[in-house]
């Protein structure tokens, strides 16, 4: 009886390590996963640029965001297609950078900073060791340095707009 009373104490025990964390809110999850990530400050992000120290700079912004202005550097791998570009050899020659290994240093950036922290815990997940986001995102990036970045607005353009038929 004590055999079964101590087995059934043991599955209770490690079916509750098991337990999925549930939120309420995207808030709540994003606050929650911010305490497991890095950051770092936008100024520390200049020095490093100015010195021309290598990491991984992403942006996880969508496109169009992307191409309204964006940190001098960095690539664009939207959050939205992140966990399959990251490893994506294909992706890497697609945007003239290099295919980057695991080990190496990621820093994440969006506009505010929510979407970069889900995504820093993403890379995280798939094996990515040194992860970080930027504090504030590309706001604060703007707001810092508001004459530093790039912008690729000819990509925004669609041409003529065509006729449709209709009225």
């Amino acid at each position: 009886m004590k055999k079964i009373v101590l087995l059934m104490l043991a599955l209770g025990f490690f079916a509750s390590c098991q337990k999925t964390e549930t939120f309420t809110s995207t808030d709540q999850m994003v606050e929650a996963t911010k305490q497991k990530i890095k950051t770092v400050t936008v100024q520390e992000i200049k020095a490093r640029l100015d010195t021309f120290a290598v990491f991984n700079l992403i942006d996880v912004r969508d496109a169009q965001e992307h191409n309204h202005g964006y940190i001098p550097g960095s690539v664009n791998i939207s959050r939205g297609t992140l966990e399959f570009s990251i490893g994506d050899k294909e992706f890497w020659e697609s945007t003239g950078f290099y295919f980057p290994e695991k080990t190496e240093e990621f820093v994440l950036y969006c506009k505010k900073g929510s979407r970069s922290i889900l995504a820093a815990e993403s890379l995280q997940k798939l094996g990515y060791s040194n992860v970080s986001i930027i504090e504030g995102g590309f706001k604060q990036w703007e707001l810092t340095y508001p004459d530093l970045q790039e912008k690729n607005l000819e990509l925004e353009s669609h041409g003529a707009a065509q006729e449709v038929g209709g009225c």
